[in-house]
């Protein structure tokens, strides 16, 4: 791979801003090496090359020079040396608070000049850009350190005043008189601070001091003799490690928030991980600007070395010796604090454990695995067999014209239906994580996944191909039309079959044990969860991602009320049921469709009342006449005579919400129609390179939206379909119309990211001090 692509793909995609811009300043020396070529003296060339004898190998001429040994290190000859051989002077000059570096450039007479003096210019803003951005995030991560170290230092006396450690006699060499009791008749000394009658322990405290140039029989002589961490780290901070829950959010809205300490081994478990996620998160942005210096000085190096080859001068030497003397080459402060924060975590975090710390700090990449690939394909392939023996099946038995077809298609196809919508929603994200992954939108980081948990696209294929075949061989083996004549029924076992489908779904999702990608599993409940207590837990965007998603199922959380209804009021032996005839079920059925719209409307009010930015405000009126509009469109459609006020409210309420919904969704969600932007009606920043993309999608987006009318107005524009059959399609249009608005919406979050440099979540600490 070429130092450009792979300079690409390690680059921390939040700050690409921020890298040196290789392939601008590749492009300039390649425009100098066409001025050189286009200026080349007539006689250099109609030279021809030598000859090399038919046979024989040619060789570099570097490699007929005098072998200088393995051990010696090259040293120029100071006497060959000239400074009429110089080709640029590097120096620093100041400009108010911040210095920059400058090159001038000593052979601008020479022919060409002024496309070297543009390079220059170039790299010299290309290495302030990056040396700024350096320093700014090395200020940042130091403040940072300090904060965890005052953390740790409130932790170390928490542990204290729980655990009531006992110190041996023998060991208090640095205690001052204040801290413990300086009774002599003791053999041991509980630190001050434990709660009385708590089971004693020893402990050994660290010593602050550097461990560079100490021995390891020193270090034993310092955990030999400590002194412990003071209690009073504890008097000036507030703490509030209570996890956050409906009850905990309900209990702060009656009365203040907690902020005294209790002193109880849960909130110094709380308190631990915290501190530990904390760790974690700074050890990763500490790594990824270590690799962010690491590159750019690479780059530097490559750029200049091509300089050298393409005009045959000698300035590499020159300008590297400039980088690597600057802050961007001596600053050993993130090393530093790399060891720091390694050394702590391990100590503190892995009961010592070099091994459990590295793999925690360094979580592993995942890998992809064959099996997956094999499974994808198998189930993929039963998947497509079993669509081919159904239309085969209907076909021959021509089930379309039977008897039995209405009953059918009333009461078994909703319940099949289910899956299907299930299915393709599925199949839109692995096509939207494929998309994301492809064009290096940061979709772990957005949604908040755990380095090395988060599915791909493959292994999200692996769950739709899955799924498909369980519910299609549920359908080949449902395809009876006819009622058995003796019993006037059909077969129980076979009518149960979708339930007995859905119990396994349900099973799966929520089976306890570490199979079939628990951790993804649980992480969709718990933000399912927090979508369905909305407003009671704080909105992230990961929970009104989810929402939204549901905002597109509202058919298939019709389904599952139809489950409820058919099997449990229903005549299901029978294949017949009551649910449209039931008041209940109609108000249900109603209730149930605006939930996911609902719990969009209170999301965006807590994030107004928290936040104090009117579009959330706006946003929740979108909702709410979403609401409106849905209610007005299901209680036309359940109208036994279609009267005209209603179908002028549904159509008003729906055409006014499809319109709010259209402007959100193009110029909010997918920052799109900015008519002042470099790129016609689209925006500055885009990360697919065909822009057509964009024009298609927004076309899509209005199209799908409508699809609406067809419910409201009653127009039959597939004859041959049945109208449940319909409502499906339509249904699953919504579902394709999400899957597109999905990638647009995170490819805006993303390079929302990227204009603010965001590129590592915020960690909320267990003390405020």
């Amino acid at each position: 791979m070429k130092f450009g692509k792979e300079f690409a793909v390690q680059m921390v995609q939040e700050w690409q801003e921020a890298y040196m811009d290789y392939n601008k300043l590749k492009s300039m020396l390649k425009d100098i090496l066409t001025f050189k070529q286009q200026n080349k003296p007539q006689s250099t060339m109609a030279t021809a090359p030598t000859a090399t004898p038919r046979g024989m190998l040619k060789r570099r001429a570097s490699l007929y020079r005098a072998f200088s040994g393995l051990t010696n290190r090259y040293k120029p000859d100071s006497s060959t040396e000239s400074h009429e051989d110089e080709v640029i002077v590097v120096s620093s000059v100041q400009e108010g608070a911040e210095g920059r570096y400058q090159t001038i450039f000593l052979r601008s007479g020479e022919e060409g000049g002024e496309f070297d003096l543009q390079f220059f210019r170039r790299l010299d803003d290309e290495f302030n850009k990056v040396l700024r951005f350096y320093k700014k995030k090395v200020e940042e991560v130091t403040v940072e350190a300090n904060e965890l170290s005052k953390q740790m230092n409130a932790l170390i006396a928490l542990r204290i005043k729980v655990d009531n450690p006992i110190v041996e006699e023998a060991d208090m060499v640095h205690l001052s008189d204040h801290e413990l009791s300086s009774s002599s008749s003791s053999v041991a000394h509980p630190i001050q601070g434990g709660k009385h009658g708590m089971p004693q322990m020893d402990v050994i405290q660290e010593v602050e001091m550097d461990s560079e140039g100490i021995s390891g029989e020193e270090m034993n002589k310092a955990d030999r003799h400590f002194r412990p961490a003071p209690l009073n780290a504890l008097d000036h901070v507030k703490i509030n490690v209570e996890l956050e829950t409906p009850v905990s959010i309900l209990r702060s809205v009656i009365k203040s928030s907690k902020s005294d300490l209790l002193f109880d081994k849960q909130e110094l478990r709380t308190a631990e991980e915290k501190i530990s996620e904390a760790f974690v998160e700074f050890y990763r942005k500490l790594r990824l600007l270590k690799s962010y210096s690491f590159l750019n000085q690479l780059a530097f190096s490559k750029i200049m070395k091509k300089y050298d080859k393409v005009t045959t001068r000698n300035a590499s030497k020159t300008y590297l010796q400039m980088v690597d003397k600057s802050y961007l080459g001596t600053s050993v402060e993130v090393t530093k604090l790399l060891e720091k924060v390694e050394q702590t975590f391990v100590k503190h975090f892995a009961n010592g454990n070099h091994r459990k710390g590295l793999k925690t700090l360094r979580p592993q990449a995942k890998k992809e695995r064959h099996r997956t690939t094999f499974l994808n394909g198998f189930f993929s392939g039963c998947s497509i067999a079993l669509i081919v023996a159904i239309i085969v099946n209907i076909h021959a038995r021509n089930i379309l014209r039977s008897q039995g077809k209405e009953r059918y298609m009333v009461n078994i196809f909703p319940l099949y239906s289910l899956f299907g919508f299930i299915v393709l929603h599925m199949l839109m994200y692995a096509g939207n994580v494929y998309f994301w992954k492809r064009y290096r939108i940061n979709y772990p980081f957005i949604f908040g996944f755990k380095q090395g948990t988060e599915l791909g696209y493959r292994e999200v294929l692996l769950l739709t191909s899955g799924l498909s075949m369980l519910a299609l061989a549920g359908v080949i083996s449902h395809l009876d039309m006819e009622m058995d004549p003796r019993t006037k029924s059909f077969r129980t076992l076979t009518e149960l079959i979708p339930l007995f489908l859905l119990i396994v779904v349900i099973s799966i999702t929520f089976c306890p044990f570490n199979i079939i990608y628990r951790s993804s599993r649980f992480f969709l409940i718990r933000c399912a969860f927090h979508c369905v207590c909305a407003p009671l837990y704080k909105v992230t965007l990961l929970d009104f991602f989810l929402a939204d998603q549901l905002t597109s199922q509202v058919q298939a959380i019709r389904s599952l009320e139809f489950y409820i209804c058919y099997y449990g009021w229903g005549n299901f032996e029978e294949r017949s049921n009551t649910c449209g005839e039931n008041e209940v079920y109609k108000v249900l059925y109603i209730v149930v469709a605006i939930i996911p719209y609902w719990i969009r409307f209170v999301q965006c009010v807590r994030r107004l009342l928290e936040e104090k930015d009117t579009a959330h405000g706006l946003n929740a009126v979108k909702y709410l006449s979403t609401i409106v509009a849905v209610v007005a469109r299901t209680i036309y459609s359940h109208q036994d005579e279609k009267t005209t006020t209603g179908l002028v409210l549904a159509t008003a309420t729906s055409g006014i919400a499809t319109m709010a919904s259209l402007y959100w969704d193009i110029v909010k969600d997918w920052g799109l129609l900015n008519r002042n932007s470099t790129n016609p009606w689209l925006r500055d920043k885009l990360v697919v390179p065909h822009k057509g993309v964009y024009y298609v999608a927004m076309v899509l987006n209005c199209v799908l939206r409508l699809a609406w009318m067809q419910q409201v107005l009653g127009i039959q524009t597939v004859l041959f379909l049945h109208k449940t059959a319909l409502a499906a399609v339509v249904a699953s249009l919504e579902i394709v119309r999400r899957g597109i608005w999905n990638f647009f919406r995170l490819e805006n979050e993303h390079l929302n990211n990227v204009g603010k440099y965001r590129a590592f979540k915020s960690v909320p600490l267990p003390f405020s001090l």
